[in-house]
C-alpha cells in the first residue's frame, strides 16, 4: 500500500511555468496517467514532454473524460479510470495523472481522487500554476486590489447572478458559452479582458468586450475586473 496516485498539475500552457516539483513527481513516479483517448491528443501531456522531454519513455496510460452533463456517463467513466489507476496501484507503482493548470480547481483529477481514497490509497496533491493566474501575467495586470474580491466562475453555468458579485469576477472554459459571455460582460460598466490559449501556440488577447470573438476557443477565460479607485 506504499503506491501513491499524484494529481500534477502542468500549469495552462507554458511547459516553463511546470513547478520543480511537478517535475520531479513526473520523472519519479512508475507511469504517467493522461486525460484524453491518446497521449498525443493530450493537452497536458504535451505541455510535460516539453518540459520533460524523457518521458516519452514512461509507460504511459490514457483515461478518457467524456465532455458532458450526464451524470451517467461521467460516473461511467470516472469508475472506468479508477478501476484502471488502483490496478496500478495494486502492484505497488505509483501513477501521476496529468491536469492542466491546478488540480484543485475544476480538474477532472478530484473525481479520481476520491474513488482512489476510498479503495484504500494515498493520494497527493502537485500544485501547478492556474491559468487565470497565468493569464494575469499575460495582461501584465493585477486581479484583485485594495479590497476587491476574487471569484472563479465556471462558464459553463447560469452566470447572470456571479457577475453581480464585487470584485474580479474570472469566468472559466467560457468557449462555446462566448456569446452569451460576451453580451453579459458588454453591458457591465467595467475592464473586461479576455486570454485564450495562455502560454500555448495561438495565444490570444483581448482587453475590451467589443474585441472578444464569439468563436473563441475551449481554453478562453474572460477577466471582468471592477475599477479600483486610486488612493
Amino acid at each position: 500500500m506504499n503506491a501513491t496516485f499524484y494529481g500534477v498539475g502542468v500549469g495552462p500552457g507554458d511547459p516553463e511555468l511546470l513547478t520543480l516539483k511537478a517535475v520531479r513527481i513526473i520523472e519519479e513516479c512508475d507511469v504517467l496517467a493522461v486525460p484524453g483517448k491518446t497521449k498525443e491528443e493530450s493537452v497536458a501531456y504535451g505541455i510535460a514532454l516539453a518540459a520533460v522531454p524523457g518521458i516519452v519513455q514512461k509507460e504511459t496510460i490514457c483515461i478518457h473524460m467524456p465532455m458532458t452533463k450526464d451524470e451517467k456517463k461521467l460516473k461511467e467513466s470516472h469508475e472506468k479510470g479508477a478501476e484502471q489507476i488502483i490496478r496500478l496501484l495494486e502492484q505497488g507503482r505509483s501513477v501521476a495523472f496529468l491536469t492542466l493548470g491546478d488540480p484543485t480547481i475544476y480538474s477532472t483529477y478530484l473525481y479520481l481522487q476520491k474513488l482512489v481514497q476510498e479503495a484504500g490509497y494515498k493520494t497527493v496533491i502537485i500544485s501547478g500554476v492556474a491559468s487565470f493566474l497565468a493569464a494575469g501575467a499575460a495582461l501584465n495586470t493585477g486581479l484583485v486590489e485594495k479590497e476587491q474580491q476574487l471569484h472563479v466562475i465556471p462558464s459553463s453555468y447560469e452566470i447572470e447572478g456571479a457577475l453581480k458579485l464585487s470584485g474580479t469576477k474570472v469566468l472559466m472554459k467560457a468557449g462555446k458559452k462566448m456569446p452569451l459571455v460576451k453580451g453579459a460582460v458588454a453591458r457591465m460598466d467595467a475592464d473586461v479582458y479576455m486570454v485564450e490559449n495562455c502560454g500555448m501556440t495561438g495565444e490570444r488577447i483581448c482587453r475590451c468586450a467589443d474585441e472578444i470573438p464569439e468563436d473563441a476557443g475551449y481554453y478562453s477565460l474572460v477577466i471582468v475586473k471592477d475599477h479600483c479607485e486610486s488612493e
